[in-house]
């Protein structure tokens, strides 16, 4: 009993650890992808539909990181594959 309950609150504790860390990253990317494109638009305005296309581009990439550490985590929260080894 102590051990399921050990690794229970392990599992929660790492699934949150792991949004927190790796949704920060991507935030930090995004940030920087937004102040460098508004900052090639205010230098060169005839560019803007270039630079937004590739900003859009570069900004889905980012955020299907952060949604794949969203998906890592709700594995481990509600179909951990370790269970079986714990609750036997």
């Amino acid at each position: 009993m102590q051990g399921e309950i050990l690794f229970l609150c392990v599992t929660v504790f790492t699934a949150g650890f792991s949004i927190a860390i790796g949704v920060i990253f991507p935030a930090l990317g995004q940030g920087k992808a937004c102040s460098q494109a508004l900052e090639g638009i205010a230098r060169q305005p005839e560019a803007t539909g270039a630079i937004s296309r590739t900003l859009f581009v570069g900004l889905a990439m980012l955020e299907s990181l952060a949604i794949y550490v969203l998906v890592i985590s709700l594995i481990l929260l509600f179909a951990n594959p370790f269970v079986q080894y714990v609750f036997k």
